[in-house]
């Protein structure tokens, strides 16, 4: 008897080490991760066939689940993909594919984090000239997507320090200094940042997960306050798991590797 087939809407740690997980757990499993392909060179996990591309939308993503006899599909995009995760939703209800979605735990607060939720970015942007004002320099943690929300006139006084993994398009803020990297980042790597670049704020997204979490304890250490914009929800009806673990339980995967 073949395995389940389950399809991986990867892009994070978190659905490269469940692909792994399956493989370990399910070898005669048939798992497929599915990559956005926004970034070069991604990350991709050591087991099971990887695709690379956007499926075009919840109609086409619907009959690849089909046409390819998908038992689970599972959503590991990164807690900000809102819209594939619709997409997820929509597909998985119209082709009747199981569906679940992995998703790490946003990063908790701390008693002495000077935090300021966000419901977006624009939001975001329009809480810093209370924060800061004019000259201020901001480090904008939040992604290469987005970055117009800060390029308006009344942020025009501000500087912005904006870190990516691919270079960022326009429109972009006035006084932008982009910086492209990768985590995992070490905390004395981010206090040097922050104290080099004379940060006065941070702004990120609340993405969860310990690869860049060390910036929010270099600003806790130096006092700076952080806007962070909330998640978006999981799609109603979607069961969600914090971790790889969970998500095996849930689907019943044991030491038989059968769902």
């Amino acid at each position: 008897m073949s395995g389940p087939r389950v399809l991986i809407l990867g892009g994070t740690g978190e659905g490269r080490r469940l692909a792994d997980a399956l493989a370990a757990v399910a070898p005669d499993a048939h798992v497929t991760t599915s990559l956005a392909g926004r970034v070069a060179n991604p990350a991709t996990p050591a087991a099971g066939d990887v695709r690379v591309g956007g499926f075009g939308g919840p109609g086409a993503l619907a009959a690849w689940l089909r046409t390819h006899r998908i038992d689970v599909l599972v959503d590991a995009t990164h807690p900000f993909a809102a819209t594939i995760s619709a997409h997820a939703a929509q597909a998985a209800a119209d082709s009747g594919t199981r569906l679940l979605a992995l998703r790490r735990p946003g990063w908790p607060a701390d008693p002495r984090d000077r935090r300021h939720p966000a419901r977006s970015l624009a939001h975001a942007a329009a809480m810093l000239p209370a924060l800061g004002g004019s000259g201020s320099r901001v480090f904008l943690t939040t992604g290469r997507q987005g970055l117009a929300a800060f390029a308006g006139p009344e942020l025009d006084g501000m500087h912005f320090l904006v870190r990516t993994v691919e270079p960022p398009g326009p429109p972009l803020p006035r006084s932008t200094h982009v910086l492209l990297d990768r985590g995992p980042y070490t905390l004395e790597g981010e206090t040097a940042l922050l104290v080099e670049h004379r940060v006065d704020i941070l702004v990120t997204k609340d993405s969860g997960g310990p690869a860049t979490a060390a910036k929010l304890t270099a600003a806790r250490e130096l006092g700076l306050p952080v806007v962070m914009v909330e998640r978006p929800p999981v799609p109603e009806g979607v069961p969600e798991v914090p971790d790889v673990p969970a998500a095996l339980a849930l689907l019943g995967f044991g030491a038989s590797g059968r769902m």
